[in-house]
């Protein structure tokens, strides 16, 4: 048996250089017809176009939407003027000469990120918070009401409370200073200084004593302008602090009252078993509800500030 082996290498080799071939006939034929569909659209020939130059045959009396001509800018203030599409640009008006607009948005951006702490430790927020929370532990009602819903209520307490004090600074330092009546060191004095008054009216003095002790600065006990305000602050937190337990010891008496008849009623009936919790928590609600404890908790607490 002869077995006959033909040669097929050599016809692959010539379709594979075939088909290159062909690939590349293609591509010259694609941009040859770019090219002569650009220049009829242009209506010039590539010989007509020297290097560099720039084609313009728009009328001359159609409106151009820049403002300078292309080429005429001579400084880097000139390309940022030009430059407007590429820029990302914040205005504060009405300046007074004293700062830059973006340091005066830097020091915005900074006041609003220290708020949450101005606001837990300087104003009446803490106490309500406070009292609040206790108020629902003595209810035994868990989560009702929410967190959530406790914030918001000591938020606009604050805010209730507070109103005079943030109007004052608001009219006294915040307007004038914006108009270019005060430099910043006046304003920040001139703002700084209800706030003062009322951490120093708040808090006990044996409190301020104690951090003025701390701090070896000589007080007189009375006279607020002897007192910093790193020793004021201090000094008014742990004040709230005690006002607050003292709120939520005085809120919690009647109900746990409560608690000692419903488990000495459960003892002599021998239900041992059984938490007296659960048995107190309606009869809690319902004294709560009859005495209206949420206007007289509120009210109270608001009237604890005046």
């Amino acid at each position: 048996m002869i077995i006959v082996m033909k040669d097929t290498s050599k016809k692959y080799n010539i379709k594979h250089e075939l088909r290159k071939l062909l690939y590349m006939l293609f591509m010259v034929v694609t941009i040859a017809a770019a090219d002569v569909a650009v220049a009829s659209a242009t209506g010039t020939s590539d010989d007509d176009i020297t290097a560099g130059e720039i084609i313009d045959d728009r009328p001359e009396d159609e409106n151009r939407t820049n403002i300078n001509e292309p080429g005429t800018a001579q400084t880097p203030e000139d390309l940022a003027d030009l430059n407007i599409s590429n820029s990302l640009i914040f205005t504060y008006g009405s300046g007074n000469g004293e700062l830059s607009g973006t340091l005066r948005l830097l020091l915005i951006v900074t006041a609003i990120a220290i708020v949450p702490i101005l606001l837990v430790t300087i104003t009446s927020f803490t106490r309500i918070l406070i009292v609040l929370h206790f108020t629902r532990q003595a209810l035994n009602t868990q989560s009702a009401p929410p967190n959530q819903v406790l914030i918001a209520i000591a938020l606009f307490l604050t805010f209730f409370i507070m109103q005079p004090v943030i109007s004052q600074v608001y009219t006294e330092a915040v307007l004038p200073f914006d108009a270019g009546e005060l430099e910043l060191e006046e304003a920040m004095e001139i703002a700084i200084a209800p706030m003062r008054e009322f951490m120093f009216e708040q808090a006990q003095r044996k409190d301020i004593g104690t951090f003025m002790e701390i701090s070896d600065t000589p007080w007189d006990g009375e006279t607020l302008e002897q007192v910093p305000t790193s020793v004021l602050i201090p000094g008014f937190i742990i004040s709230e602090l005690r006002s607050a337990f003292i709120m939520g010891f005085i809120i919690y008496v009647p109900f746990i009252v409560i608690d000692m008849v419903v488990a000495s009623v459960l003892m002599s009936m021998g239900m041992m078993m059984l938490p007296p919790t659960t048995i107190s928590m309606p009869f809690k609600i319902l004294l709560f509800v009859l005495a209206d404890g949420w206007n007289l908790i509120i009210v109270y607490l608001v009237q604890t500030f005046v």
